[in-house]
């Protein structure tokens, strides 16, 4: 179970990052970046483009070395959680807030809510 969460956090980091770097004008849009000048948009592909891929890149290693599986877990809880308590006091300072960063607090909700369930369900293994 772990290695298909680790997989399936690749992927939808993979999806961003193509999404992100191919298609800025309107990914940025979405999440409420109205207007970048060239600084912005530089940051915009390196932060959403670069390090959503790498992001994938170490959850997919994680996923693919069975002895790393629980170190990626770990990983996993370390992003989501500070990202959904700043998620959190975002959307409650700055109510109301556009659908789509409802909706990508709600799926960054899910997976740290399965991250931490599959933390609790699995034991660690000896080494």
């Amino acid at each position: 179970m772990v290695a298909w969460y680790l997989w399936i956090n690749a992927l939808l980091y993979v999806v961003f990052a193509a999404l992100c770097s191919l298609r800025p004008e309107v990914t940025s849009g979405s999440i409420g970046f109205l207007s970048l000048n060239r600084g912005g948009q530089s940051e915009f592909l390196a932060v959403y483009g670069g390090l959503e891929l790498g992001l994938a890149l170490v959850f997919a290693w994680m996923a693919w070395r069975p002895e790393l599986q629980r170190t990626g877990l770990a990983i996993a809880l370390l992003i989501y959680a500070p990202t959904v308590l700043f998620r959190c006091v975002g959307v409650m300072r700055l109510w109301p807030v556009p659908r789509m960063t409802l909706a990508t607090g709600a799926l960054e909700m899910a997976l740290l809510l399965i991250g931490l369930a599959l933390w609790f369900a699995t034991k660690p293994t000896a080494h």
